[in-house]
């Protein structure tokens, strides 16, 4: 769920792509009522990989490679390569990036929490659970370890032991919309019912300023998937916010739609959340994992030497 600053792009081409999209999910509003086909729907455009990141890369690189460092030094500047490599979709070249910064600092919470998430992704739950302990022990104050480690015991299928988590983590932030959502579909694992119920107890905390109250009225059944779509294009300052609700909406129509039964459908929505390319959003992270669990494949990566 990290997030980088982007540089600001064209203004003029930004609002030509804005009104280009809230034209196309016009005229899919339009086609909807006739055609429920999710085809019609918007095509997210990827984000471009930004110049600046690319440019800090190769200036750590050539820092790693050329100064003379300590190794709290250079573990830290593994760690922060690594956090580029993950925010442009280079998970391997991440990983090895934190596997060298925790050979070199073993105690540092933020190598231990990726290492947590790639554990996770590869389906090797232990060493999931191992790392996210770690980093509560190294930092108690960490708390997305609360909400990654939740993830991998979801994906586990622990449910009971994820909605534990997952509740820790919305209790510290509970105007956060996104916590909710995350609580509510490991609870809907457990009784559908009860996890609208505290849903709808929860969405009376939320911070009305925030998007995310839109998914969270969608899940409610409050608005439809149109309307979801819709508001996508209100309000907003930046491609890149375009990106990432879309990233979002997308994702949570597909655990709509899975929950519905409606598996094609779902993966038809998953591909577009990962179309958008938002790498660093947790959304992004987990939809080729949530296409494996409807295909029902094992989970695998190519992760040699982890």
């Amino acid at each position: 769920m990290l997030r980088l600053k982007m540089p600001m792009p064209d203004l003029a081409m930004w609002l030509r792509s804005a009104a280009g999209a809230i034209l196309l999910l016009g005229l899919s509003g339009c086609a909807s009522m006739h055609n429920p086909e999710p085809s019609y729907w918007l095509t997210p455009e990827p984000l471009p990989v930004a110049q600046r990141t690319e440019v800090a890369i190769a200036r750590l690189s050539e820092i790693l490679n050329r100064a003379e460092l300590t190794d709290t030094q250079s573990a830290q500047l593994f760690y922060d390569r690594g956090v580029m490599y993950e925010s442009v979709g280079l998970t391997a070249l991440a990983r090895f990036d934190f596997m060298r910064a925790l050979r070199l600092q073993p105690d540092m919470a933020g190598a231990y929490n990726f290492m947590g998430i790639h554990h996770t992704l590869a389906g090797n739950f232990d060493q999931a659970y191992e790392a996210f302990d770690s980093v509560l022990e190294l930092d108690p104050e960490y708390d997305f370890a609360y909400l990654n480690r939740a993830l991998a015991l979801y994906y586990a299928e622990r449910v009971d032991l994820a909605v534990y988590d997952f509740t820790a983590f919305h209790q510290l932030k509970p105007t956060d919309p996104y916590r909710a959502i995350w609580l509510y579909l490991a609870q809907y694992e457990l009784d559908a019912e009860s996890a609208q119920q505290q849903l709808a107890m929860h969405r009376l905390e939320m911070s009305a300023d925030q998007w995310g109250v839109n998914i969270a009225d969608f899940l409610l059944g409050n608005i439809n998937q149109t309307e979801l779509l819709y508001s996508v294009a209100v309000d907003l300052n930046n491609p890149r916010q375009l990106a990432e609700r879309l990233c979002e909406a997308y994702f949570y129509v597909a655990k709509w739609h899975s929950h519905q039964g409606q598996a094609e459908q779902a993966l038809h929505f998953y591909k577009l959340a990962l179309a958008t390319n938002v790498y660093e959003f947790v959304e992004h992270r987990y939809a080729r994992l949530e296409m494996a669990r409807l295909r029902n494949e094992p989970l695998s990566m190519d992760h040699d030497g982890f």
